[in-house]
């Protein structure tokens, strides 16, 4: 997206390089991803905006959306490879040929709703997944937990009124893309944290809404929009999360999954752009989900 923009192929980097230094990168699977099909992405996104972005895509240069999310010749490109990943991700786990997975993707995309791009986002990658995992295998519930720090608006819009995908989100009171004293009004289950929340109430906040409410609606996959925005490295918001509550949060997905979804679970990659704090954090994620 242009210098010096906190959406950065350096973040992809730092986490594979954080996984070598760990020594667990050679211990795991990796998939190439397909690109996403027009079909996959018609499940959650109008005809007419996705028409909207190739005709806008630059030749060179750079396309402006809006103050913080820019399209370069290559966005869409990359784009329907993120897109295709989360497919591929739902393939893999449903079927039983991997236990469950990551994906290392951008742009991101849970901010991107059914027709319109934001918030560095243009196709709702984890949206594109859940939709997938509902026409392809018949899954009735399809939970996704959003940990970034800013509301995945794009998802619940997108999923608006469809008891088969429940979204449950925790993000900073009054952050993008909440207008000041606004709240969602969709049909998720929502975590709104005031700035400075750390810890202690973070956990308390998961504990008494997130979980009863997984558990109640029993989902038969679970995804993550796996955002690491909220840790108090990152500038991109005020919360305090600290490395071990992103080791909780991931933890307390596995649990559900393990209960409810035959430990299928499929995690996305969105936020985190203090590229310390997403490398150590992504890849605790990452050695969690793979039981290393």
């Amino acid at each position: 997206m242009g210098p010096d923009h906190p959406e950065c192929f350096q973040r992809l980097d730092v986490i594979t390089d954080m996984l070598m230094t760990l020594r667990v990168l050679d211990l795991l699977a990796h998939s190439e991803a397909p690109t996403v099909s027009k079909e996959e992405l018609l499940r959650v996104h109008d005809a007419r905006y996705l028409d909207d972005l190739e005709r806008i895509l630059p030749d060179k240069g750079y396309t402006n959306i809006d103050l913080d999310t820019r399209m370069c010749p290559n966005t869409l490109k990359a784009a329907r490879y993120a897109a295709g990943s989360a497919v591929q991700a739902v393939n893999e786990v449903i079927t039983g040929q991997a236990k469950n997975a990551f994906c290392a993707v951008r742009p991101p995309g849970h901010h991107a709703t059914s027709d319109t791009a934001m918030g560095f986002c243009f196709y709702n990658n984890v949206a594109i997944g859940a939709a997938h995992a509902i026409a392809e295998y018949d899954l009735e519930r399809v939970a996704i937990v959003d940990f970034d720090v800013h509301h995945g608006n794009g998802t619940d819009e997108i999923f608006a009124g469809d008891e088969r995908v429940r979204l449950f989100s925790l993000y900073e009171t009054d952050l993008f893309p909440m207008e000041r004293g606004k709240e969602p009004e969709g049909d998720g289950v929502y975590i709104s944290l005031p700035a400075g929340t750390g810890s202690e109430a973070l956990r308390a906040a998961v504990e008494t809404t997130w979980l009863p409410a997984l558990e109640d609606f029993k989902p038969q996959l679970l995804m993550v929009s796996a955002g690491f925005d909220a840790h108090v490295q990152d500038d991109m918001s005020s919360l305090a999360f600290l490395d071990a509550d992103f080791q909780w949060l991931t933890q307390a997905c596995l649990n559900v999954a393990k209960r409810h979804a035959q430990g299928r679970l499929v995690s996305v990659l969105e936020g985190g752009y203090d590229l310390e704090s997403l490398a150590r954090c992504a890849a605790q994620h990452i050695k969690q989900l793979a039981d290393l």
